[in-house]
């Protein structure tokens, strides 16, 4: 499974994306488990934030939903987060 994150937005507007591909990692049931709940319920198309908040574009396998703080969900957050950092 392919997992790519884009932010933008924040107070000095830089752009990050990152990827993580799990097939293989000793971890990609738990990686399949958090992507399933972050895309639930998620929109497809961009929604409204906060300014100078972050807004994401969250794409597994070719879906992409879109996420804006303060109204990610948990498992969003946290999915975003292990993304961007192991991504990188």
């Amino acid at each position: 499974m392919r997992i790519q994150v884009r932010r933008t937005g924040g107070f000095a507007g830089i752009e990050r994306q990152a990827e993580v591909d799990t097939s293989g990692l000793p971890d990609a049931a738990e990686w399949r488990t958090l992507a399933d709940q972050a895309l639930t319920a998620a929109p497809a198309t961009p929604v409204a934030g906060v300014p100078d908040g972050f807004h994401y574009e969250i794409t597994v396998d070719g879906r992409t939903v879109h996420a804006a703080d303060p109204r990610l969900t948990e498992a969003q957050r946290e999915l975003v987060s292990r993304v961007l950092k192991e991504g990188a």
